[in-house]
């Protein structure tokens, strides 16, 4: 015996409205006595915290959590929300029940291979707070759902639900979150299809087996470019260089002294045995005086909102502003540019933050020119710093999107670290001799974005973003690929294709007045299909009342419809007859 699931056209990974399809092949060596086959479709997000232990074992000092280590086992708090739960029965079918023989609610399957095809639809947001869906995790004897067969004699039996657990945990509805399994043991993101084969008998386990695919979502849709962005600014001012006095004080002439031999200069030209200058003054050149050190104002900008794309270049700007009318020039030598991850994890009520960091670009021993112009005397011009560096460098791969769910939450942050020096800082220090030019002055500014969003990159369909855009959310309602038909904004997006036929009704819909703007071609079908039983057949809309004007009664009034009443023509409580 073997279970093997085969997908049609498997992608890299699979997304929100993607059509999952395939088969299950099952080889039997023998006959086999099968109850039912059940595939599923499921997605789990896991966490899991422990509680750090006090260095003294004081009462009131609560402890604070941490992520579960291979140490001595401890008090570990997990959650766990079953975000995606959809079922399908191959087999039996309505065909298979009449080709094959039931007996006792089970059915013979030959030797040989078997393949039972299966499809699910991707949804778009999460399920774990669908109650309906939940329902169908378990029940009483397989009602409400697919019991696999874990009963005494193979018939479900007595079962309780495995959805009601998420009825006591605290969920919000978002679009479904990426597949995650960096942090194992403490935090993960699974989906996987699980096939189920119920074999019934006492004592005869069921066979199983599942595998695991990958999950990215779709993107919000993007706002509309406004030319807006957001920054990140810091100024420097450096420190103004030492120098000689312009006009020493007088001195009383010394008495001549024998000059003392001079002493060779060694090899490489450096001499240690230098005089100081008088009054304490330095070696350098009077005309440093004059020198007015830089000041400028680095800024770093992104567009507004600040939004990063998953393996594409960051949309990075860097400004330079002079503040003080200096001659000098200021070189970049070095840029360092760092994305950081903040996870959030929170089982019940305890709650974690674990962060890592992605190094984008890193270079160093670099002389860019930060002022287009420093001899010029306007202030406050912005020059733009070329943007060679990081423009070609795309997010490693790594960096999956921000996302949140019930229990997990991703967000991200950006850094730069900016090296800046005052002077060109080459290596012209000769062997044979020392560099005339001062030593140059270097600062390290960093900036810092503590909010940014990173987008998968894959767009949602064109009526999704569009009905999006219009309810502030994105809707399910709409799916298919992105559309290059226009969409007038100022219409309504159409609802998708329906099947909405039936025999039984006799009327034909009388066609609404519309105007010349409105009026738009109809095409009658030749033949009527079949009802599709998920899409009941509709009201008549040509009837006196809209179909939503009034709300189906609740399970209160239909008990109530149903309810016998007490009887008028016996007699009271009480009396006898």
């Amino acid at each position: 015996m073997s279970i093997r699931i085969a997908l049609d056209n498997q992608p890299e990974l699979y997304t929100n409205l993607d059509v999952i399809q395939g088969r299950i092949v099952l080889s039997l060596n023998r006959a086999e006595q099968v109850g039912g086959i059940v595939v599923k479709l499921e997605g789990e997000c896991k966490t899991a915290l422990t509680l750090s232990p006090t260095p003294f074992d004081q009462p009131h000092r609560p402890q604070q959590p941490r992520l579960p280590s291979a140490g001595p086992p401890g008090s570990v708090v997990d959650e766990s929300h079953k975000i995606l739960y959809k079922f399908q029965q191959v087999f039996p079918t309505y065909e298979d029940d009449a080709a094959n023989s039931s007996v006792g609610g089970s059915y013979v399957l030959q030797g040989g291979l078997h393949e039972f095809p299966f499809r699910f639809k991707l949804p778009l947001n999460n399920m774990c707070s669908d109650q309906a869906a939940m329902a169908k995790m378990g029940g009483l004897g397989g009602i409400g759902g697919f019991s696999d067969g874990s009963g005494i004699f193979g018939l479900g039996g007595m079962r309780v639900m495995d959805g009601s657990k998420q009825l006591f945990l605290q969920h919000i509805t978002k679009t479904l979150p990426p597949s995650f399994t960096s942090m194992p043991g403490a935090a993960e993101v699974r989906y996987y299809l699980k096939v189920t084969i119920q074999r019934p008998g006492l004592l005869r386990e069921n066979w199983r087996y599942q595998t695991g695919f990958k999950f990215m979502p779709v993107e919000p849709p993007r706002p509309p470019l406004t030319g807006e962005e957001v920054f990140a600014r810091r100024s420097f001012t450096f420190s103004p260089r030492a120098s000689t006095p312009t006009s020493p004080a007088p001195t009383p002439t010394p008495t001549p002294t024998p000059t003392p031999a001079k002493k060779r200069s060694p090899f490489f030209g450096f001499n240690k045995d230098k005089a100081p200058a008088p009054n304490g003054g330095s070696p350098a050149s009077s005309s440093d005086a004059a020198v007015v050190p830089p000041s400028v104002e680095i800024s770093a900008r992104l567009p507004h909102p600040s939004i990063l794309t998953c393996n594409q270049p960051i949309p990075l700007r860097i400004l330079a502003k002079k503040l003080l009318p200096s001659h000098e020039q200021v070189y970049i030598t070095s840029l360092q540019i760092e994305v950081i991850g903040n996870m959030t994890l929170r089982a019940h009520e305890m709650r974690y933050r674990h962060s890592n960091r992605w190094i984008v670009v890193n270079q160093t021993d670099m002389a860019i020119p930060v002022l287009r112009d420093p001899k010029s005397e306007d202030l406050g011009v912005e020059s733009v710093v070329p943007d060679d560096i990081w423009r070609q460098i795309p997010l490693p791969n790594t960096i999956g999107p921000s996302f949140t769910t019930c229990n997990l939450q991703r967000t991200h942050e950006l850094e730069l670290k900016i090296g800046l020096s005052w002077g060109l800082p080459s290596p012209s220090r000769s062997l044979l001799g020392r560099n005339k030019d001062p030593t140059p002055q270097s600062i390290y500014l960093p900036l810092h974005f503590s909010k940014v969003q990173v987008y998968s990159g894959i767009s949602p369909p064109g009526g999704l973003a569009t009905s999006a855009q219009a309810s502030g959310q994105l809707s399910p309602a709409t799916s298919g690929t992105t559309s290059a038909v226009p969409v007038d904004p100022s219409r309504p997006p159409r609802l998708p294709p329906r099947t909405n036929t039936s025999q039984s009704l006799s009327a034909q819909p009388q066609p609404q007045p519309q105007t010349q703007s409105q009026a738009q071609p109809q095409t009658q079908p030749q033949t009527q299909p079949a009802h599709d039983p998920l899409y009941p057949p509709q009201l008549d809309p040509s009837g006196p009342s809209s179909p939503y004007d009034d709300a189906p009664p609740s399970y209160d009034e239909a008990m109530a419809e149903t309810a016998t009443g007490p009887s008028s023509g016996g007699p009271a409580n009480g009396d006898k007859g």
